[in-house]
């Protein structure tokens, strides 16, 4: 397996250039192909070697102006961060898009206080974007362009009964990436937060109810529209928005006493 792309097939036309962080499987993948099928050139970043180099593969083998490189990385390796985001600019000629993916979600019990569990979700969900979105934010500053996503939660939006630590974690990146979105807007960077409901990942097993549940594949087709149109904040699916709104303005003393 190569992790060398092949040469574009149209060099007179600038490439758009995009880093996935946390691309080996679920969204993260899907995401990766459907920007691949858009032209982008990739830098995907994981910990699972081969499953990148696989994705790499695929996308390389189709032709066409799409190239991947991957990177493996652990998002808690933190100060490997500015070096390797530093070498991927490098190796892209530039960026222009950075999504940050990576996610974790602990099966949590009705009882259980584990503060490793807690530990880890808080280390990759949120202090692994803040290093990896932090050093984006540098570099489409200076360039003054550039956009940068996140994939946050519905979860974010109340504290749960279910995972408090998940949920805390997911409204921490939101709430960051809402202070990015405040203080990169007049450098003519886009910030993105997304919120996605219920997918068909391996995060879904530690679900303990589920509703409508969409493929990866049908997500990234509905982030792409959302990096596209240069969205702020977009739910997935769109109808989220509404159950969000609703969720958010019952009173506390009701919310605590809800199965949710």
């Amino acid at each position: 397996m190569s992790n060398t792309p092949k040469t574009a097939h149209r060099p007179l036309e600038p490439s758009r250039r995009a880093l996935i962080v946390g691309a080996s499987s679920g969204l993260g993948a899907a995401l990766a192909r459907q920007l691949a099928r858009e032209g982008y050139l990739l830098a995907l970043l994981a910990r699972r070697e081969a499953r990148l180099a696989d994705i790499c593969d695929q996308i390389n083998q189709l032709g066409g102006d799409a190239q991947a490189r991957y990177y493996p990385h652990n998002v808690t390796s933190f100060d490997e961060v500015p070096a390797l985001f530093q070498r991927i600019a490098a190796d892209l000629s530039g960026i222009d898009l950075v999504i940050y993916v990576a996610g974790t979600q602990a099966a949590m019990s009705e009882h259980e206080y584990d503060f490793e569990k807690d530990a880890a979700m808080v280390r990759v969900n949120t202090l692994g974007a803040m290093a990896w979105l932090g050093q984006a934010a540098l570099y489409f500053e200076r360039a003054q362009a550039g956009q940068i996503v996140a994939i946050s939660s519905i979860a974010a939006d109340r504290g749960r009964r279910a995972n408090p630590a998940y949920n805390a974690s997911k409204a921490a990146l939101s709430t960051y990436v809402e202070g990015l979105r405040n203080r990169l807007s007049r450098y003519g960077v886009t910030v993105t937060t997304i919120k996605p409901g219920f997918m068909d990942t391996r995060l879904l097993e530690n679900a303990q109810r589920t509703m409508w549940v969409i493929s990866a594949e049908k997500a990234a087709e509905q982030i792409y529209t959302a990096i596209r149109r240069k969205k702020q904040t977009v739910f997935v699916p769109g109808r989220w928005r509404l159950v969000s709104l609703i969720i958010r303005h019952i009173p506390s003393v009701i919310f605590r006493r809800l199965s949710i």
